[in-house]
């Protein structure tokens, strides 16, 4: 069973399942590696929990919860 990326803990790995966004922002995330199969970390939170830093096909990425609940994970 997958579960948000948005709820994935600081120095939790997984792996990308599907994505439910559409349009433009859907297109980004794919072009900066969340596609399926892609390994992801969660690096840290802000203190709110919102943008959220994660590391991507050796990126760091910065995601707004928004953005980061469309994309479906599972667990490594």
């Amino acid at each position: 069973m997958g579960r948000r990326l948005c709820d994935i803990s600081p120095g939790d790995i997984a792996v990308v399942s599907g994505m439910y966004s559409q349009g433009s922002i859907r297109r980004r995330l794919r072009d900066i590696g969340f596609v399926e199969g892609a390994e992801v970390e969660c690096l840290m939170k802000s203190p709110l929990g919102d943008p959220a830093a994660y590391l991507i096909k050796g990126a760091v990425i910065a995601l707004r919860r928004e953005d980061a609940a469309s994309v479906m994970v599972e667990g490594k």
